[in-house]
């Protein structure tokens, strides 16, 4: 089904481009000609028949097909009417009805087929192209757009009525999407709604289990750009960032909230959440693939049948962000990798379970984590037949090189672990370190209130005596004092040679 997802998304992507501004005469017929270029070099079939009575060109029975790659099966999309209609001013209107079915199948080479139809409802949609056959500009705004499903078959039978419920709805959309059409497709996108509400529900016809989830998430806002090339796969990363493609573009919401329940191996739960908002951010092109996700105040709540008491937990920010190379170069690239858990708590009673009596500090704990360095890709493993033979062989599909550690940071009842690194890996050298590549280097670390906390630990019971000798042990062995009282800091090198350090002191 993942295959089906993406692809679909690519279709419904392409009929919703929009923007501005009129300078040259467009004709219908130049709209639908572009549609067709454009989804043909996507790797999509696109066909429908094609009548005109005055300045209404109608489009029935649309379909969009695709052969899914590594000949895994293909997919199709249709749509039963679109129309466009030439305004005179040298404009082109976009028109669908306000309901209508989408049907989508899905047939793998290997399983049997897996058909649907959606029922796709809008309200006062508008949709106006202008400018000139190799500068197109969108516009759109709606009331409403909504996409339900109706009907679905999988395993060659069709689920009963109220098996699978899926609804998403957009409210006060409004949007706009430039194409310049040249050598390439050079896109510049935005959009912005005031919400989105989504349903999902599963009922089990053959037992008691089921789930149900839904959510809103309020302003809504999109942009990006991208250069699209004229024929590619949309099924293949890798023949698409070969032809040209690259994309950049950012999702940005004002507040969410998830509720959602279910009786699962006859083991109720409910959960809930809510977020003060946040952002997606993600970039594509045949060097890299960033992905950054903040969430703001993301609060959470689950109950289960499991559990005598529910769980609360909550944070002032969650967020990743990751940025790989995904080409094969002979020289190094760089990479990052980041994380952070900012001021997480949870609640008292959660806290009870291990501390009743109170004694561990309760204070919001932080785990932050930037981390860059440079690697270097030895084969394109986004490439199916590629990553086939990495599966197959289980090798490698690159090699580290460095790693710095910008910041580490963990803090949490009372103690906090704060340090950098830098560090070179030898790749010639896999004996050393059995199997890895030699490091060399250094990590500066501080660690403070430690020793407090042990005596906590102590104290409830939850470590021994003996134990808490030795890890004191442990920490003077890798750590000096600071300046400031329970403070430990620690220069921990690794030389060429596998010589470990600390502070000086030969360890290894």
């Amino acid at each position: 089904m993942k295959h089906f997802y993406r692809r679909t998304c690519s279709a419904a992507m392409a009929c919703a481009f929009a923007s501005t501004g009129a300078w040259a005469e467009l004709t219908a017929q130049d709209v639908w000609a572009d549609w067709e270029a454009y989804m043909g070099g996507m790797g999509y079939d696109l066909t429908g028949s094609e009548t005109t009575s005055g300045n209404v060109t109608t489009i029935t029975d649309m379909s969009m097909s695709m052969d899914l790659p590594e000949g895994e099966g293909a997919i199709m999309l249709a749509i039963p009417e679109m129309t466009l209609t030439e305004n005179g001013d040298g404009t082109v209107s976009i028109g669908f009805p306000e309901e209508f079915p989408m049907t989508f199948e899905v047939t793998p080479t290997d399983d049997a087929p897996v058909r649907g139809e959606f029922v796709y409802t809008q309200q006062q949609m508008d949709m106006v192209v202008s400018g000139s056959p190799d500068d197109m500009t969108y516009d759109y705004s709606a009331q409403t757009i909504g996409f339900d499903l109706v009907s679905l078959e999988a395993e060659g039978e069709e689920m009963p009525e109220g098996t699978l419920t899926l609804g998403f709805d957009l409210a006060g959309v409004t949007g706009t999407s430039n194409m310049k059409i040249g050598d390439a497709r050079d896109i510049t996108q935005s959009m912005a709604a005031d919400t989105l509400t989504y349903d999902v529900a599963f009922d089990d016809p053959e037992s008691d289990e089921g789930i149900v989830m839904n959510g809103e998430m309020t302003g809504l806002g999109f942009t990006g750009d991208g250069t699209i090339p004229k024929d590619f796969n949309a099924g293949d990363y890798q023949s698409m960032v070969d032809a040209g493609f690259a994309y950049s573009g950012g999702f940005t919401y004002a507040t969410g909230q998830t509720k959602a329940s279910g009786n699962p191996d006859e083991q109720p739960f409910s959960f809930e959440s809510n977020s003060e908002g946040g952002d997606f951010q993600v970039a594509m092109n045949g060097d890299h693939i960033v992905y950054d996700i903040t969430q703001k105040a993301p609060q959470m709540t689950i109950v289960s049948s499991e559990m005598p008491f529910p769980i609360e937990i909550a944070m002032a920010v969650a967020g990743m962000k990751f940025d790989i190379p995904v080409q094969a170069k002979d020289e190094a690239q760089p990479f990052a990798f980041a994380v952070n858990l900012t001021d997480f708590t949870m609640s008292d009673i959660l806290w009870s379970m291990f501390d009743p009596a109170g004694a561990l500090p309760r204070d919001p704990a932080t785990v932050k984590l930037d981390a860059t360095g440079m690697a270097k890709v030895l084969v394109n493993f986004l490439d199916p037949e590629v990553a086939s033979t990495l599966e197959a062989t289980d090798a490698a599909p690159g090699e580290l090189q460095s790693l710095k550690i910008n910041e580490l940071l963990v803090s949490m009842v009372g103690a906090r672990l704060s340090g950098t690194g830098d560090f070179e890996f030898d790749n010639s050298d896999l004996e050393t370190y059995d199997g890895m590549p030699a490091p060399s280097g250094e990590a500066n670390l501080q660690l403070v209130g430690a020793n407090a906390l042990i005596d906590k630990l102590i104290g409830m019971g939850l470590m021994a005596e003996q134990d808490a000798m030795g890890a004191r042990m442990m920490m003077g062995m890798l750590a000096v004092p600071g300046d400031a009282p329970d403070t430990l800091n620690s220069k921990i090198e690794v030389t060429k040679d596998g010589q470990i350090l600390a502070n000086g002191q030969r360890i290894k």
